[in-house]
């Protein structure tokens, strides 16, 4: 099923709300809630602690704008809930199961992925293998922790749920709505058994704004008088992004989950060095993240590579940019690519004026997305449009285009034939022999060996280059450290 941008899933939420309204409740909100946890054995459960295997999908990491989202294999996936100090941890062992799409999951056939996260309160943090300070995973996992089948309990009961009746997958069931203030809205159904069925909640999203998100909890199992469900289904936005069998539960086992100093105290860090200069005109690699931008000066104003993230990375990036360039516009920002993490600060951007530049493929999908609201916690772009101050617009590439003065000229093309994603951008500086690319090659450590088998990625960008006879000297990566056509040379085996 095609992922739609546009309202239809948030008015499905809306309308499934206002036909639970329209009948009369059998019972209170308490008491629904009483049934539910003497059901599941909520009362006796402060953690959870789950392992499961399945499938699942890449999330915003689709081959094109409008596709699902790739899929996976889980060997392991694995959830534990602390109710009691609002964290959480999650882990996970993963493969691809079919060949296009991002994420950072090796390509096909060539290995597994683990990942490990972290949520305590406010703070999201990854390990990899140390701690990351990870803030744009905040709202998925505070949504993960209290729609999970007793947590959505206890939230629904910290905050105020309202009842009624509602048909739900064929079946009369409660309806529990609730809103934990600027993370998520959700409506629990439990069915005649007491059990939590399904969850439909809305999150905001750095690109989609309001998202909505439903998780089905089917064929529950006794765990020592806790119930807990074997069968997990989560969709996003319209599209599959989980399906999972339990295979373990432990309740009450603690969780070591202690915010990291550098967690805690994290700030983002724009960190610019000079690239170039051709005719008093600069060029700077905006670092400092896990993601980079470059800031290119043209005769009267300036263009920005990448607005990456969500709206903390991408104001950090756009304030280092006008405080480079003072005293000129900053106009136009280029995007890599349609994939979450490198469009992330596309609403950031909207929400300035700026004029976005991507491939025509992505366009449509843009202008959809920054259409949509957010009202779950406004971001940056709902901000400006409630004051009536947001005028962007998206320009599309197919294949080449050329921004150029009488001092600089930007040359920005369409990789071709990458399994990364379809509407893949790089953008070349002839005068500078620079390039700019996101994902199709990502530097390694320094000096690091030549590698036993030559990613198709790298393949494919030194195709593309040679394709359209670019004469590059120097790579400016959108994730790494700026080097020398050399190394992505030896990347390639020359």
């Amino acid at each position: 099923m095609k992922r739609r941008l546009h309202l239809t899933w948030i008015a499905a939420l809306g309308a499934a709300f206002l036909g639970a309204c329209a009948q009369m409740p059998t019972e209170s909100a308490v008491g629904a809630l009483q049934r539910a946890q003497t059901a599941m054995g909520a009362a006796q459960v402060n953690s959870l602690a789950f392992t499961a295997s399945g499938t699942g999908t890449t999330f915003g990491q689709a081959y094109t704008p409008t596709a699902p989202w790739p899929k996976i294999t889980y060997s392991n996936f694995s959830k534990h809930y602390d109710y009691a100090n609002s964290a959480m941890s999650e882990e996970a062992a993963r493969v691809r199961a079919e060949p296009t799409g991002g994420g950072a999951v090796p390509l096909m056939g060539t290995g597994e992925q683990k990942t490990s996260g972290r949520l305590n309160g406010e703070f999201a943090w990854n390990m990899t293998p140390n701690p990351s300070a990870s803030p744009r995973d905040v709202d998925g996992r505070v949504h993960d922790l209290w729609t999970s089948p007793h947590g959505v309990l206890k939230a629904a009961a910290s905050n105020a749920a309202q009842v009624s009746m509602a048909t739900v997958d064929g079946q009369t069931q409660t309806a529990l709505s609730f809103s934990v203030a600027g993370r998520f809205s959700a409506i629990a159904y439990v069915n005649a058994q007491g059990l939590v069925s399904r969850v439909d909640a809305v999150v905001p999203s750095p690109v989609l704004g309001d998202m909505p998100v439903v998780t089905w909890y089917d064929d529950y199992k006794d765990y020592g008088g806790v119930k807990f469900p074997s069968r997990i289904r989560q969709t996003a936005a319209g599209s599959a992004v989980l399906d999972v069998m339990v295979s373990d539960v432990k309740v009450n086992t603690p969780l070591v989950a202690a915010v990291p100093d550098g967690v805690r105290h994290f700030k983002e860090n724009v960190v610019a060095e000079k690239a170039a200069e051709t005719q008093g005109l600069g060029v700077w690699f905006l670092a400092g993240g896990s993601h980079n931008s470059v800031l290119i000066e043209m005769t009267d104003h300036a263009v920005l590579v990448e607005t990456p993230l969500n709206d903390g990375r991408s104001l950090a990036v756009l304030a280092k940019a006008r405080e480079l360039i003072p005293n000129k516009p900053l106009r136009y920002v280029i995007n890599s690519h349609h994939h979450f993490d490198h469009a992330g600060g596309v609403r950031t951007a909207a929400s300035q004026g700026l004029t976005l530049v991507t491939s025509s493929a992505a366009k449509p999908y843009f202008e959809q997305a920054l259409a949509n609201p957010n009202r779950i916690r406004s971001d940056a772009l709902a901000t400006a449009n409630a004051a009536g101050q947001a005028k962007w617009s998206v320009e599309g590439v197919s294949g080449k285009r050329t921004m150029s003065d009488d001092k600089r000229t930007i040359e920005i093309y369409e990789i071709q034939g990458s399994v990364h994603a379809q509407g893949f951008m790089m953008v070349y500086l002839p005068a500078e022999k620079i390039l700019i690319e996101a994902d199709a090659f990502t530097p390694g450590a320094p000096n690091a060996p030549a590698p036993t088998k030559i990613n198709d990625n790298h393949l494919n960008l030194a195709s593309n280059i040679q394709t359209n006879s670019l004469q590059v000297e120097r790579i400016l990566p959108l994730h790494g450290r700026m080097v020398n056509v050399a190394e992505f040379n030896r990347a390639i085996g020359k």
